[in-house]
């Protein structure tokens, strides 16, 4: 099987694809063609000897959500994603496209986590004597649970048409964890509510693709809807 990798050595250099050929299992993983790959291969498809691709991996288990990139046009976490369930007889490999570029499939997301900070959402101090006054208490644990599970992989801001660079509009992932930190901290309810209607609702426009490309399947919709009440 042909395999398409779009390559930049370094965040100045220009982009450029790179075909290599695998020969490997049909049912192992798009992390393990990388694999093989950088361990049994040095030349590309043309017969250029060519260096290793730079790629993040840390759990291979799609519990980290490192190794995030776009595959065959879908944004999908390469240990996850199989090779047979590719259609056709290549598989094209970019890094995600709204953040920027450190090394080949490597990419900067740290914009996540500088958003989450700025706007001080965190749960701080989780006071349990205030959880069981609220009314909502029960209902909302298994919804928070799975909000919590949040990997901040990127893979909803790349397929959002409404998310750009992290400037101005922060996508699902913050208004989900908007969400969490409203549900388990009255005191920073009202001030969490304002910078999600800033950041979040007064921009998204509502195409869910975000909840399409969830490698956890977060119901994003109903972290909008009971923020919205």
């Amino acid at each position: 099987m042909k395999v398409k990798i779009l390559r930049q050595k370094s965040p100045e250099d220009e982009s450029y694809w790179e075909g290599f050929d695998y020969y490997g299992p049909s049912d192992h993983t798009i992390a393990s063609v990388l694999d093989y790959i950088n361990n049994d291969i040095t030349y590309n498809d043309q017969g250029v000897k060519t260096r290793k691709i730079m790629w993040d991996c840390s759990c291979m288990q799609g519990v980290c959500g490192a190794c995030a990139m776009v595959i065959n046009e879908t944004p999908r976490l390469a240990c996850e994603t199989f090779v047979d369930s590719i259609k056709g007889n290549e598989i094209i490999i970019r890094p995600l496209r709204k953040f920027p570029v450190i090394c080949d499939l490597m990419v900067d997301r740290s914009i996540i986590h500088d958003n989450l900070k700025k706007n001080k959402v965190y749960i701080e101090e989780y006071n349990l004597k205030e959880a069981k006054r609220r009314k909502d208490r029960e209902e909302n644990f298994e919804h928070q649970y799975t909000v919590a599970k949040c990997l901040k992989c990127g893979l909803c801001l790349e397929v959002c048409p409404n998310y750009v660079d992290g400037k101005n509009y922060y996508g699902a992932q913050f208004a989900n964890e908007c969400y969490l930190v409203a549900s388990r901290n009255q005191t920073k309810e009202k001030e969490i509510k304002k910078t999600y209607a800033q950041h979040f609702a007064n921009n998204c426009s509502k195409s869910y693709s975000c909840m399409d490309v969830c490698p956890v399947n977060i119901p994003t919709l109903s972290s909008i809807g009971k923020l919205n009440k």
